[in-house]
């Protein structure tokens, strides 16, 4: 019993210090190159942050649960919690350009390693497993989901310094609520889900 009780209290330790507020310090160094800091809600440095593992810091002023990243292991942007520890993998909402998704309504998108696109809010809790090859952000509690998607690329991708942005297309469009539940599915074009659940993009 003694045992189960501390097994208790480390948890409750551990993940009270996992949910911790903090934001991200910027110091520039030579060469264009920057070293990132872990600062705590009472301004201390707790933690640099070990630069041969990131590119660009994606991150406001304020003191958040996650902080996101760009990674040099190419692994995309990549969510941190003031322990360093990886959340999850963030959403790119541009094609062909760095643009990490952000919170809207609570909830930022995110993705696994087959691409596959869920949800975590804000606490950095995942809410909505991976499992969407297409979604928008929600707006008004329910996001806009595509079934047998592909990319479409603009212009000529083979030519040097040509253009390497992509649309996506999707044979069947729908839509979720906030708990990730398919409410309809089918032939619809996007422009008909938007019209019927009056969906809205907002940046």
């Amino acid at each position: 019993m003694k045992n189960y009780f501390i097994a208790v209290i480390l948890f409750m330790f551990a993940f009270a210090n996992a949910q911790k507020k903090f934001k991200i310090y910027e110091e520039d160094i030579l060469n264009y190159k920057s070293i990132y800091h872990i600062v705590n809600e009472k301004g201390e440095m707790v933690k640099e942050l070990d630069s041969s593992k990131y590119i660009f810091s994606f991150n406001g002023n304020d003191y958040e649960n996650f902080a996101i990243f760009s990674m040099r292991d190419e692994s995309g942007w990549c969510a941190i919690d003031i322990n360093e520890k990886l959340l999850f993998k963030v959403y790119n909402t541009s094609i062909g350009e760095p643009s990490p998704d952000g919170l809207i309504e609570n909830k930022i998108r995110i993705v696994d390693d087959q691409n596959k696109i869920g949800f975590a809010d804000s606490s950095g809790k995942i809410i909505i497993q991976p499992q969407f090859e297409m979604v928008t952000s929600f707006h008004k509690g329910k996001a806009i989901i595509g079934r047998n998607c592909e990319k479409i690329p603009w212009g000529n991708h083979e030519e040097e310094g040509g253009c390497h942005h992509f649309s996506i297309s999707c044979e069947q469009q729908g839509y979720i609520n906030e708990k990730g539940e398919i409410l309809q599915i089918g032939d619809y074009s996007f422009e008909e889900i938007q019209k019927k659940i009056k969906w809205k993009e907002l940046y």
